[in-house]
């Protein structure tokens, strides 16, 4: 009961602000509470049955990756290009997860697989988001530079990584940020569960850099395919339709 009123509370604490503030948002905080309210609790009932069968680990994997493509798509605002979005997520995270799991870093258990490849697709969804909106801001924001380079004999893809490399990479930001100050200004989810299903601080400290690091190469990865699809016209700044 006492849970329920602390988020409840909390809840109506982040609508309020944001609408006294002005931020227009208040209305997709509390869709997002119900949302992962509702999430949350399908999944839990379901987790037990998924982590005892390799087909429903994969089928829940895969879950994730619709997901987070539709998800980030939308962010972007190329639901139509959601394939091209894809694309991204999992050319971040495919190759960190299969590093992982072919180097026994992990056990190649379901219960491992699942969490570690939820961050990681999580991770490469947010990057994939920040930096699309990056480059498509910049792309339209900019298009006087734009027309700019190509005058000066850039070919369109060239003029693109040259205009949007650096708005781009500030998608990466957040990740760094926690990288950086991990154990000083925050202690990840990775080094809590570990210690609160009794693995030692070292144990903990050792799976948070693997989650971390791990983060930093899908990431990585991901804006830089954002990047490109942008680059080759997969990804255009036109509106869809247009």
């Amino acid at each position: 009961m006492t849970f329920g009123i602390v988020l409840a509370v909390l809840t109506l604490a982040a609508a309020a602000v944001t609408a006294i503030a002005g931020l227009h948002v208040w209305r997709a905080i509390l869709t997002a509470t119900l949302r992962a309210v509702a999430q949350l609790a399908v999944v839990s009932a379901i987790l037990a049955w998924v982590l005892t069968r390799w087909g429903a680990t994969v089928a829940f994997i895969a879950l994730m990756v619709v997901v987070a493509t539709v998800t980030s798509a939308r962010r972007i605002g190329r639901q139509r290009r959601a394939w091209s979005v894809g694309i991204a997520i999992v050319s971040g995270a495919g190759p960190v997860l299969a590093l992982i799991l072919a180097t026994g870093t992990v056990p190649a258990s379901p219960i491992a697989i699942v969490p570690i490849a939820g961050i990681l697709i999580g991770g490469a969804m947010t990057a994939t988001s920040l930096s699309g909106r990056q480059v498509m801001d910049t792309l339209i924001g900019r298009r006087g530079e734009f027309e700019a380079l190509l005058s000066l004999g850039f070919v369109e893809s060239a003029a693109v990584r040259e205009l949007c490399r650096n708005p781009a990479g500030r998608a990466l930001h957040p990740a760094l940020d926690q990288t950086r100050t991990v154990g000083l200004v925050t202690l990840p989810g990775a080094f809590v569960g570990v210690l609160l299903g009794g693995g030692s601080p070292l144990q903990a400290g050792a799976t948070q850099l693997l989650v971390l690091i791990g983060l930093l190469a899908a990431e990585g990865t991901a804006v830089w395919i954002v990047l490109e699809l942008f680059a080759w016209s997969v990804i255009s700044p036109q509106r869809e339709g247009g």
